[in-house]
C-alpha cells in the first residue's frame, strides 16, 4: 500500500500529441515536462492554499518570454505578471453576468415558437437559472481575447454558441426541444457567414457522435482503458467547451496563436470538469447532486474513481468488461471505490489538467476576465455538484 500511495504521489504527465495520460505514465512521470512539483491531492482548505499557490505562482511568471506575434499589432503573447485591474480573483459569475443575460435574450430571439409546449421547454433551457458553467467560460474568454488584441473591453461584444442544462422531465419532449435549438443554432451559425467558425463547432457534433460509441466499448489492457477513458471524456463534454472557446477566440482576435490558447483552456478545463463530476458521483448526496450517485455505475460506465481502484482492487476488471451487470456489482464496486484511492487520484488529475489550463491562459494580456477565466479552475475542483 505504501508504495500504492507513492506511486500515486508521482501521478502525472502528459503526451504532448494527444494529451492523453497512460497508467504507465502516471506511475513514472517524466522529468522536465513544465508540470508543477508533484503533491499529495487537495482536499478542504489545505487543497485551496495549494491551488492559490500554484496560481499565483503561475501568473507571477518571472521568465517572460514571447511565443508570437499578432499579425496586425506588435504585442507579443507571453507571460504576464499584472493585471489591468489590480483585482487579483474576480467572481466569474458576476464579472460575466450582463453578457450572459445577453446572450441568453439574443438565443430566445432565435426560438421563437407558436407552439406553446416546445416554447416552454425552450424557455426552461434559457431561463437563466442554471449554473451556466459553460457559457460563463465562453464569454468571459471572448472578453479577454477582445482585451488581449484590442487592448480594450469594448461595449460590444462577439460571441457564438448555444447553452443548455438538464432537464428532469419529458425526457421525449426533450430530444425534440434538443433538436430544434440545434436547427436554430445551424440557422444562427450560417448567419454570420464565417466558414472557420462553421467548421469549428461542427466539429463539436462530430466529436459528440464518436464520444457516444467510445462510451459503448471498452478496453482490457489498462492502459489502453484509460486513454480510452479520457478520448471518450474530451469527445463528449470538453470538445464543447474548447471549440466554443475558440470559436470566439477567432472572432475576437486574428492571431492563430491566441486561437490555440483559447482551445487548449477550454479542452483542459472541460476534462477537469468532467473528472470532478466523476468524482462526485462517489462522493456527493443524491440531493447535492442532484441526480442519483453511483449513477455512471448502473449505466455500466467506468470512469476514473473505477479506473484507478482497479490497481489496488484487480477482481474489478471483471466488472468492468461486464458492465457491473451482475446483481451486486454495482455496490461492491462502489465499495472497492470508496475504500481505494480512486476518488483523490482522480482528483489530483484533474487538478493537473486545471494547471495546464492556467498556463494557457496566463499567456493573454492581463484583464479582470483572464484572471476570472484563472478562478473558474478553482471553482471546477471544490464544487460540490
Amino acid at each position: 500500500m505504501a508504495s500504492l500511495g507513492w506511486r500515486w504521489r508521482r501521478c502525472c504527465s502528459w503526451r504532448a500529441a494527444s494529451g492523453c495520460p497512460r497508467l504507465g505514465a502516471l506511475r513514472n512521470p517524466p522529468e522536465g515536462q513544465g508540470w508543477p512539483a508533484p503533491a499529495r491531492p487537495a482536499t478542504g482548505s489545505w487543497g485551496q492554499m495549494l491551488h492559490f499557490s500554484l496560481v499565483r505562482c503561475l501568473v507571477s511568471c518571472p521568465n517572460r518570454h514571447s511565443i508570437s506575434r499578432f499579425h496586425h499589432t506588435t504585442q507579443a503573447v507571453g507571460c504576464y505578471s499584472e493585471t489591468q485591474s489590480g483585482e487579483k480573483y474576480t467572481d466569474p459569475f458576476k464579472l460575466g453576468r450582463r453578457d450572459l443575460t445577453d446572450l441568453y435574450e439574443d438565443i430566445k430571439k432565435e426560438l421563437l415558437v407558436s407552439t406553446t409546449e416546445l416554447k416552454e421547454m425552450c424557455e426552461y433551457y434559457f431561463d437563466g437559472r442554471g449554473k451556466a458553467f459553460r457559457p460563463i467560460v465562453v464569454v468571459l474568454m471572448a472578453r479577454a481575447c477582445n482585451v488581449h488584441h484590442n487592448n480594450c473591453r469594448g461595449k460590444e461584444l462577439n460571441y457564438s454558441g448555444t447553452t443548455t442544462k438538464q432537464s428532469s422531465h419529458l425526457k421525449k419532449n426533450a430530444v425534440l426541444a434538443g433538436d430544434f435549438i440545434l436547427s436554430a443554432a445551424s440557422v444562427a451559425l450560417a448567419r454570420i457567414g464565417n466558414t472557420t467558425i462553421i467548421s469549428v463547432l461542427t466539429q463539436v457534433i462530430e466529436d459528440l457522435v464518436r464520444g457516444e460509441f467510445l462510451q459503448l466499448g471498452s478496453k482490457e489492457n489498462e492502459n489502453e482503458r484509460f486513454a480510452h477513458y479520457i478520448e471518450k471524456t474530451f469527445k463528449k463534454t470538453a470538445s464543447l467547451l474548447a471549440n466554443s472557446c475558440k470559436a470566439v477566440s477567432i472572432l475576437g482576435c486574428p492571431d492563430p496563436v491566441v486561437h490555440e490558447i483559447a482551445y487548449q483552456y477550454g479542452k483542459n478545463v472541460g476534462i477537469a470538469f468532467q473528472l470532478i463530476d466523476d468524482v462526485l458521483d462517489f462522493t456527493s448526496c443524491t440531493d447535492q447532486l442532484g441526480k442519483p450517485t453511483a449513477s455512471d455505475l448502473k449505466l455500466g460506465l467506468a470512469t476514473g474513481p473505477v479506473l484507478f481502484a482497479c490497481e489496488q482492487f484487480p477482481e474489478m476488471n471483471a466488472m468492468i468488461m461486464r458492465r457491473f451487470s451482475l446483481p451486486g456489482d454495482v455496490e461492491r464496486a462502489r465499495q472497492y471505490v470508496l475504500q481505494s484511492e480512486g476518488v483523490q487520484q482522480t482528483t489530483y488529475l484533474a487538478q493537473q489538467y486545471c494547471h495546464k489550463a492556467i498556463r494557457e491562459i496566463s499567456k493573454l494580456r492581463p484583464s479582470p476576465e483572464r484572471d476570472a477565466l484563472i478562478q473558474l479552475t478553482e471553482i471546477v475542483l471544490t464544487r460540490d455538484k
